[in-house]
């Protein structure tokens, strides 16, 4: 069993920066893919970003914005956002899970509880 939660978001200008951070409990956090995913009120939850033992993958919109990183010592799992864009307002969840289908929301066996990040204009 793996409790993750996060925590970093809130409110920032357009062109701005903020660092998200997910702390997971649990002996094997290396072991897992880890994935930040965002969602909005009516829509589906979107990947953001997903980090294993030796790769990273990006969302094409966040591709030079957002960079991932994990530091296994600290079981934590960070996303680094800058040049923030209205659009990239949603909660921000944290995900883990033993999956090579690292898009893809089901594919994840654990969830944060979100945090939530407003870019204003």
């Amino acid at each position: 069993q793996v409790q993750l939660v996060e925590s970093g978001g809130g409110l920032v200008q357009a062109g701005g920066s903020l660092r998200l951070s997910c702390a997971a409990s649990g002996r094997t956090f290396s072991r897992y893919t880890m994935g930040w995913f965002r969602q909005v009120p009516g829509k589906e939850r979107e990947f953001v970003a997903a980090i294993n033992w030796v790769s990273t993958a990006y969302a094409d919109s966040v591709k030079g914005r957002f960079t991932i990183s994990r530091d296994n010592a600290k079981n934590t799992v960070y996303l680094q956002m800058n040049n923030l864009k209205p659009e990239d307002t949603a909660v921000y969840y944290c995900a883990a899970g033993s999956t090579t289908g690292w898009t893809i929301p089901s594919k994840y066996d654990y969830w944060g509880q979100g945090t939530q990040v407003t870019v204003s204009s």
